[in-house]
């Protein structure tokens, strides 16, 4: 015959539930590991290797975050006789920045280092050129693209020509397959834009 709890202990027993489910949000903030820091990791890479791999791509990570967010700005702001056409295609690019961005981040994290991540921290860390808020032509908006792309390209040779020198195929392969490759392609998919015989060209 099955014994009847008590209500103390039956009241006892809710409270202690409810406190294992309740969240608690009474958290020390701290940091577990510091931006430029690297964790050593069973990789089969030198402490320097890494370090040095992570700051690459920490920069190309910056860029290409803001050359993204360059994309959706165009994306939302482009006016004129093509409107269609580079709404579209700024889209696609924006979309393929992405995910550039997110292979950059994990491999940075896989190295034992720490992404960038947050808008502030971005704009202080990146080369291109801040644009400005306001609308600019079609023609503009390419030439700020296409410059943002060349730069994010000539610093992806370099990064890439180090990465390998310092034994670390793993990131030169990122930045040439992914990185190099996309931005290659994307920047043709613009400057043909700005041929004499398109509308868009000034």
């Amino acid at each position: 015959m099955a014994t009847k709890k008590s209500p103390a202990k039956s009241v006892l027993g809710s409270a202690e539930r409810a406190a294992e489910v309740k969240p608690n949000l009474d958290q020390n903030e701290h940091e577990t590991q510091r931006y430029g820091e690297i964790v050593k990791m069973p990789n089969g890479l030198s402490e320097e290797a890494c370090k040095q791999s992570v700051a690459l791509l920490n920069q190309c990570l910056a860029d290409t975050i803001t050359l993204r967010d360059m994309y959706k700005k165009h994306h939302w702001q482009v006016v004129g006789p093509t409107f269609n056409q580079l709404h579209l295609m700024y889209d696609q690019h924006f979309l393929a920045q992405v995910e550039l961005v997110d292979i950059l981040a994990e491999r940075i994290q896989l190295l034992g280092g720490i992404a960038i991540a947050m808008a502030a921290d971005v704009a202080e860390t990146t080369k291109i050129p801040r644009p400005p808020r306001g609308r600019e032509p079609a023609a503009v908006q390419i030439k700020r693209l296409a410059e943002a792309h060349e730069l994010i390209i000539i610093a992806t040779r370099e990064a890439a020509d180090k990465a390998d020198e310092a034994g670390d195929p793993g990131t030169n392969d990122v930045l040439v397959s992914n990185i190099l490759r996309t931005n290659e392609l994307q920047v043709w998919f613009l400057t043909e834009h700005l041929v004499a015989a398109s509308p868009v060209a000034s």
